[in-house]
């Protein structure tokens, strides 16, 4: 993939982003912002921004926790607690009587929103249980697979992009002899859009690493197959999908 393939694709993403993006004016003195990233119900994240001081401060109205906790995720055990801080804390987010919030000048408004957004999407993604029966986390499914079979990582690393925004990825393999440095997304729920999300972050982010470097996508596939559609969309860029049930075929490589 050339310099220019990757310009073209961070030109379209942009273009997507602005026409897909819509503004209106609530409760006097906020401005709801839709996007047209989408949740797990296909409905479009929406965030609230409102003048304050000399900034702005960015928010979710706390619909990312107060949604999980309506689908019988509960976010209230220590272990929960502990990777939700460490998740929001990547993204520079925190929060506020269960809203994720942010707070940004004019100068670092679009860093902001992308965090923002991101956070929203990284949290969704990493606390949904597709059964509220459902006792582990996919991330800590991972990590329990990743350990046992002697896979060296370190978990939650963020890379700048060369659009500037950083990027949070689950683990990273380091270079070894035998292989290149690894990325490892760990997707609990495989949708169009969290599989846009990584494809988008992998993009931005692959040419300020070695040309050598390889991303891996591990889907959750317990509870459903994953489409084709992702599968084959997560291929066209070059990461390698690896549906959880099919995870054995690459500890090898992983592990060199």
């Amino acid at each position: 993939m050339s310099v220019a393939e990757i310009e073209q694709l961070l030109h379209n993403y942009r273009a997507w982003l602005r026409d897909k993006t819509t503004l209106r004016q609530v409760n006097g003195e906020w401005v709801e912002i839709t996007t047209p990233y989408l949740d797990r119900h296909n409905d479009a994240l929406q965030i609230y921004i409102r003048a304050e001081n000399s900034g702005y401060v960015l928010t979710d109205d706390s619909y990312t926790i107060h949604d999980l906790e309506a689908s019988g995720c509960n976010l209230h055990t220590e272990k929960r607690q502990d990777l939700l801080k460490m998740t929001l804390n990547g993204f520079g987010v925190k929060v506020r009587e269960e809203a994720l919030e942010v707070h940004a000048t004019a100068e670092n408004f679009p860093l902001k929103k992308h965090s923002l957004i991101q956070a929203m999407l990284a949290v969704n993604d990493l606390f949904y249980l597709a059964k509220p029966v459902v006792e582990s986390l996919f991330f800590e499914d991972v990590v329990a697979w990743l350990d046992p079979n002697e896979i060296r990582y370190t978990p939650g690393v963020k890379f700048p992009g060369i659009s500037g925004y950083d990027h949070l990825f689950s683990f990273v393999i380091p270079k070894s002899r035998k292989q290149p440095e690894r990325i490892v997304q760990a997707i609990s729920h495989p949708t169009r859009e969290t599989a846009l999300s990584f494809i988008h972050a992998w993009a931005d982010t692959r040419e300020t690493r070695t040309p050598e470097s390889k991303a891996y996508a591990v889907l959750n596939d317990m509870e459903q197959p994953v489409s084709g559609n992702v599968i084959d969309a997560l291929r066209n860029y070059q990461i390698r999908p690896v549906p959880w049930t099919d995870r054995a075929q690459v500890v090898a490589e992983l592990a060199a």
